[in-house]
C-alpha cells in the first residue's frame, strides 16, 4: 500500500479489516507520519514499512522497535516498499512523488490499482506502454474511472460514442467569478460530498481535478480525445457514463464512498460485501446535471488543452497546479490565481520549448522540476 496514511490508504485498509481472510498486507508506505504508519504496520503485521521523508526515519524506527518489522525512510525505502512481493500494489500517494515507486512496481511485474493521477497525467504514454509490455492490468481506483471501467464493454469499443466523467462542481459551483476572488482556503476545503486530501479537494473546487481525470481517461481507455466529456452532477451519485452509438447510455451509480471503487479493484473480477450506504433512489428523488462553465472554472479548460497538446504539457500542468494549490493553502495567492499561475507556466514553457514529450521517468521528473520553478516565479509575481 503506497500512501497508507492518506484517504485512499485508510479506505483500503478498512476493506482489509473487513476481509482478513482475503487479503494480507505485506508493505506499507507513507509520507511523513511516522507514528501513524508504525501503528498501521503493527496492526497488519507487515514485513516492511517506509516513509518518503528521510528526516522522519529515526522516529519510525523507534516506533517500530521490538516489532520485527523492517523499515526505512527516503526515496530508496519507498522504492523498496513498492518492490515487495505482492499480487497487487495500491498506488495511493498523492502527487508526482508517487510516480517513481509506482512505475518501479509496474516494471517489477505487479498489477497496479491506481489512485495516483500523476502516473498517467505526467507519464501516461510511458506507463501504459510498460503495462502492455508486461501484460499487466492497470485497475482504476478513482471513482469516475472505475465507473467507466465497470460499464465500458471493451469488446464493443468501436460502438462507443462518448464517455462522460461526472463532477460534483465543488463548493463554489454557484458562485460568480467576483465572489470566488475572496474565498478562503477553509471554504475551499469544504467539499460537499467527498472526504479527500487537501490538494484533491482544492482541485475539485477549481475543477482542475476533473481535467486531470480526463487526461487519465485518455490513457486508460483507447478513445479519441473528442469522445471524452465532463458533466457537472452535484449529487455525486452517477460516477461515470458510457454512451453507445445505438443511443444506450450505461451508468454506474453508488454512494460517494471510495471504498466501493477500491474494493472493486482489490477483488476484480469478483466483488466484496461492503458496509457502505446503499442508494435509496426514492429518497434522493432528483438527480441534476449541467454543463461545466469554463469561464468561471478555467482550470478545466487548461487541462483539456494540455491533453490535446500532449507531450510534456500535462506534466507541466500538474506540477504548476501542485505549487499553486500549496501557495493558495498558505495564503500567498487567491483562489482564482491557481488557474492563472498554471496558465502562466504553460505559456512560459511553451515559449521556451520545454514541453517536448518526456522519453523516460527521469525526464518527466526533470520537467516537473522545471515547471515547479516556473510556478514559484509566477506565484511571486501574483503574491498578495
Amino acid at each position: 500500500m503506497l500512501g497508507a496514511t492518506g484517504s485512499i490508504g485508510k479506505s483500503t485498509l478498512d476493506i482489509v479489516r473487513h476481509h482478513p481472510d482475503r487479503f494480507e498486507v505485506v508493505a506499507l508506505a507513507a509520507g511523513r507520519r511516522a507514528g501513524e504508519l508504525a501503528a498501521l504496520a503493527r496492526e497488519f503485521n507487515v514485513r516492511f514499512a517506509a516513509l518518503a521523508e528521510a528526516a522522519a526515519g529515526e522516529e519510525l524506527d523507534a516506533a517500530l522497535a521490538g516489532s520485527g518489522i523492517a523499515n526505512g525512510a527516503g526515496p530508496a525505502a519507498l522504492h523498496d516498499a513498492a518492490l515487495h512481493p505482492a499480487d497487487i500494489v495500491v498506488a495511493g500517494i498523492v502527487g508526482a512523488a508517487g510516480l517513481a515507486p509506482t512505475f518501479a512496481a509496474l516494471q517489477a511485474g505487479r498489477t497496479i490499482a491506481l489512485a495516483n493521477k500523476e502516473c498517467l497525467v505526467c507519464a501516461g504514454d510511458l506507463f501504459m506502454a510498460e503495462a502492455r509490455r508486461q501484460g499487466l492490468s492497470v485497475l482504476p481506483m478513482d471513482s469516475e474511472h472505475n465507473a467507466i471501467f465497470q460499464v465500458l464493454e471493451s469488446r464493443n469499443l468501436a460502438e462507443v460514442e462518448r464517455v462522460v466523467l461526472t463532477a460534483s462542481g465543488g463548493p463554489f459551483r454557484q458562485l460568480s467569478l467576483d465572489e470566488m476572488r475572496h474565498v478562503s482556503p477553509a471554504q475551499a476545503l469544504k467539499h460537499p460530498n467527498w472526504d479527500m486530501g487537501s490538494r484533491i479537494t482544492i482541485d475539485s473546487a477549481t475543477l482542475m481535478n476533473k481535467g486531470l481525470e480526463v487526461i487519465e481517461a485518455s490513457h486508460l481507455f483507447p478513445l479519441a480525445h473528442d469522445q471524452l466529456d465532463v458533466l457537472v452532477h452535484p449529487q455525486s451519485v452517477i460516477h461515470g457514463m458510457v454512451q453507445y452509438r445505438d443511443g444506450s447510455l450505461l451508468a454506474q451509480l453508488g454512494s460517494p464512498d471510495m471504498r466501493t471503487p477500491i474494493a472493486h479493484c482489490l477483488a476484480w473480477p469478483h466483488r466484496l460485501d461492503l458496509p457502505v450506504a446503499r442508494l435509496d433512489l426514492a429518497r434522493l428523488a432528483t438527480l441534476t446535471f449541467e454543463a461545466p462553465d469554463l469561464t468561471r472554472f478555467p482550470a478545466l479548460g487548461l487541462a483539456l488543452d494540455a491533453m490535446r497538446a500532449g507531450g510534456g504539457a500535462p506534466a507541466a500542468l500538474n506540477a504548476a497546479d501542485e505549487e499553486a494549490v500549496a501557495a493558495f493553502l498558505a495564503g500567498r495567492i487567491g483562489f482564482l490565481d491557481i488557474a492563472a499561475v498554471v496558465a502562466d507556466v504553460l505559456d512560459a514553457l511553451a515559449a521556451s520549448g520545454d514541453l517536448a514529450a518526456p522519453e523516460s521517468v527521469a525526464a518527466v521528473l526533470s520537467l516537473d522540476s522545471t515547471a515547479r520553478r516556473a510556478a514559484q516565479a509566477a506565484i511571486i509575481r501574483r503574491a498578495r
